[in-house]
């Protein structure tokens, strides 16, 4: 289902149609993140990327027009930037160990004392929660703090300049 709604995602020219497709995207993998036991990422997929997100498309829909124009431009530069990421990407990834292992650096740090004490510390069964409410409660307080701030900067850009379209428009500042 992700892949068929990304590729429609993808197709679709008007962009009405495509901030609906991104929020049916947004709570396909909040489900598929609730399938994996981790709630809490799934209940944060949810919110930003279904509510917060749609309602500031939305909102920027509303001060732009829904179709989308067809470009004039050739599409050779933005392949081949892809591409290059891509390949830095990759090139990147070949000095780590390989997946799964279980003897990585990562493994080695604080993961095996949360895995193993955070029943005992915190009496919360799922590990990422605790470490995300418990362990690192102000640092996820902070990130949440810092997306919500910037929302709110947006919307308050978007409804600026809504109001100066208007004032251009009608000449009488109403």
């Amino acid at each position: 289902m992700l892949a068929v709604v990304t590729v429609a995602i993808v197709l679709q020219r008007h962009l009405f149609g495509v901030v609906v497709l991104t929020t049916i995207y947004s709570f396909l993998m909040a489900s598929v993140l609730i399938v994996l036991d981790a709630v809490d990422v799934a209940m944060t997929e949810a919110s930003v990327g279904a509510g917060i997100s749609t309602v500031i498309l939305l909102a920027t829909l509303h001060l732009i027009s829904t179709t989308e124009m067809r470009s004039f431009r050739t599409k050779v530069l933005p392949l081949v930037v892809a591409i290059g990421t891509g390949a830095l990407l990759v090139w990147g990834t070949l000095a780590l160990p390989p997946f799964g292992t279980a003897d990585a650096i990562i493994h080695k740090h604080v993961g095996p004392r949360y895995l193993s004490d955070t029943i005992k510390e915190t009496g919360v069964p799922n590990a990422v929660t605790s470490v995300l409410a418990d362990y690192r409660g102000y640092d996820t307080l902070g990130e949440t703090t810092v997306i919500f701030t910037a929302g709110i900067g947006v919307m308050l850009l978007l409804r600026g300049m809504r109001r100066r379209g208007r004032t251009e428009e009608g000449g009488d500042g109403q």
